[in-house]
């Protein structure tokens, strides 16, 4: 969500993501296998992709979390995308966002198939998170359909002009889960690979705004990623 320069749309997400086509990437896996003359590469891509199948569905344990400190809340279907990331779109990146509203105005709008957006994440202002997406699909939040692909996104409870939303305990509980995802992918814990929705190319927001320590915010999240391995190390299927 977030703070616009204008108003031009579904916030986060701009238009929908569209999905790739199995075809396309079958084909392409197979004039790749048959040029370097193995089995190999295509069993596995294929292994990957058999639940891309029409009527075939990866199997998904309803609730899980990929961060055990989250509760889980499903955002609509139409705000993401299925995948089986970091196997199909590696993630390499995390996007810090602000949601320009109230905790629940959040997950209501992600909740609502109309919104065309969501992130992986709210952290509220006492320090709560939800989950909404899992890791491994892509969320429509960043508006930008490859910095989508190949990042996890975090939205914060608040307004982008009031420094006094952003709370320690929401910088705390943020910067452990983002230490948390930094470590699953192997993700660099620095500012090239955790960035602003305001740093995506192309986009028309703002946040986390100029009220955002990230100074302060990276040094929690180096402290949590060389602590105590933080909740939520397990991936959901």
């Amino acid at each position: 969500m977030g703070a616009k320069h204008e108003s031009t749309g579904a916030a986060g997400g701009g238009s929908r993501d569209g999905d790739r086509r199995i075809g396309r990437r079958a084909l392409l896996v197979g004039g790749t296998a048959a040029a370097v003359g193995t089995a190999v590469l295509a069993r596995d891509e294929l292994a990957r992709l058999w639940w891309r199948v029409p009527g075939v569905e990866r199997p998904r344990e309803e609730g899980a979390v990929d961060y055990a400190a989250a509760r889980w809340v499903a955002a609509s279907d139409e705000n993401w995308r299925r995948a089986d990331r970091p196997d199909d779109f590696g993630v390499d990146m995390v996007i810090v966002h602000v949601t320009q509203g109230s905790f629940a105005s959040a997950v209501k709008a992600f909740q609502d198939p109309s919104h065309r957006a969501a992130t992986h994440y709210i952290v509220g202002q006492d320090g709560r998170v939800t989950q909404m997406i899992r890791e491994l699909d892509v969320a429509y939040h960043a508006g930008n359909r490859d910095y989508n692909e190949r990042s996890v996104g975090i939205e914060h409870e608040g307004f982008v002009d009031r420094p006094q939303d952003f709370t320690d305990a929401m910088y705390a509980a943020s910067a452990r889960l983002t230490a948390g995802i930094c470590a699953r992918y192997d993700i660099p814990v620095d500012r090239e690979h955790i960035i602003g929705h305001v740093e995506v190319p192309g986009t028309d927001h703002t946040d986390p705004g100029p009220h955002w320590d990230w100074d302060r915010y990276m040094e929690l999240v180096r402290r949590a990623a060389t602590s105590a391995p933080s909740p939520g190390a397990s991936k959901s299927a």
